[in-house]
């Protein structure tokens, strides 16, 4: 009597570092990994993968960790943000992994928050990866059909902001500590431009392949680099603020490359020196992204249109008005003016 078929696993031979995969039937192929992890990524993704050219499946055929997959190594790889994705997958293969798609339902994606008990945006997000997984599956001929996911609410948005003390006393913590100088570059920056926090710790003061550049010479800041895919952040140009340009200039001429940099060389990330500075300043709900709706709030209370704002801040008029539209003095305006006017 034959012995069963082993089908696909991992095998690691003595004279080489590398895992390799085994396949009834199939030649031995190497994963090109030394680390057994990602050897085991590696073959998910060829159990996923193998076999393509055949018809589509069925969705109860299929498995949401073989279509979580097969997005991994399509079409992550080509994403403005691969890294998302990565952080997405992290969360969702240890529950969903060997449920079938046909277990994609409501109940089973509120098991899913409960199980995350994330903040519901967090989880939003995650549950999004598996529905973009799924409908790129079907798009491309995997799958005959894509269930919907169910999708926890989407949260209010934070319209926390800093009045004009509150960023002084964040920006006056950070400058006067000698290893957080840079966290007062990062945080001007934010106040003047509204820019997100990954932008901004990619800018310099030089046209780069990592993200966007300070052109001091006309003026005008480039919120991302000619490499770089755009995304639904938008991320356009806008001009320099006078002030902050006076800032940016003393900084090149002190010799940086870099407009957030600590020793010469650019900051990764801000979050540690951030959330202490914002400790040791008294504030609450403070993160880098308020800085965002600090220079949103502060520019409509001067005055400009949503328009405007809209053009310079890189956010859709839509999403200012939602937003931020009751700060502008002009809120209502025409309507309050009807209302108070009376009936003729």
């Amino acid at each position: 009597m034959p012995r069963p078929a082993k089908g696909a696993r991992l095998h690691k031979y003595k004279h080489s570092p590398n895992w390799y995969i085994l396949d009834t039937g199939q030649p031995r192929r190497s994963t090109g990994c030394t680390s057994r992890g990602e050897a085991e990524k590696a073959l998910a993704a060829y159990i996923a993968t193998r076999g393509r050219q055949g018809a589509a499946n069925e969705p109860e055929n299929v498995t949401c960790g073989e279509v979580l997959a097969v997005y991994a190594e399509e079409h992550a790889p080509t994403a403005a943000s691969p890294e998302r994705i990565g952080y997405a997958l992290d969360a969702l293969l240890p529950f969903w992994s060997d449920l079938k798609l046909t277990h994609v339902k409501g109940e089973t994606c509120r098991r899913y928050a409960k199980w995350r008990d994330k903040a519901p945006g967090t989880t939003r997000r995650e549950l999004g990866v598996l529905q973009a997984a799924m409908n790129y599956a079907h798009k491309e001929g995997y799958v005959t059909s894509a269930p919907v996911v169910t999708l926890p609410e989407k949260p209010e948005g934070k319209e926390r902001w800093l009045t004009r003390s509150e960023a002084a006393r964040l920006l006056w913590t950070a400058y006067r500590g000698h290893k957080s100088k840079h966290l007062a570059r990062f945080i001007l920056i934010g106040l003047y431009t509204g820019t997100r926090k990954s932008a901004i710790l990619r800018m310099g003061f030089e046209e780069n392949t990592v993200g966007g550049y300070f052109d001091l010479d006309r003026g005008v800041m480039y919120r991302k680099s000619r490499a770089e895919r755009s995304t639904n952040k938008r991320r356009k140009p806008n001009r320099i603020p006078r002030q902050l340009a006076a800032h940016l200039r003393r900084w090149k001429a002190e010799g940086c490359t870099w407009a957030v940099e600590y020793h010469g060389a650019r900051v990764g990330d801000i979050k540690r020196a951030f959330n202490k500075a914002v400790a040791e300043a008294g504030l609450e709900n403070v993160t880098p992204h308020t800085l965002k709706h600090t220079a949103v709030t502060w520019t409509l209370q001067n005055g400009a249109s949503i328009w405007d704002a809209a053009g310079y801040f890189a956010t859709s008029p839509e999403t200012i008005e939602k937003t931020y539209g009751h700060h502008s003095p002009e809120y209502q305006e025409s309507a309050l003016r009807a209302v108070e006017r009376g009936r003729k």
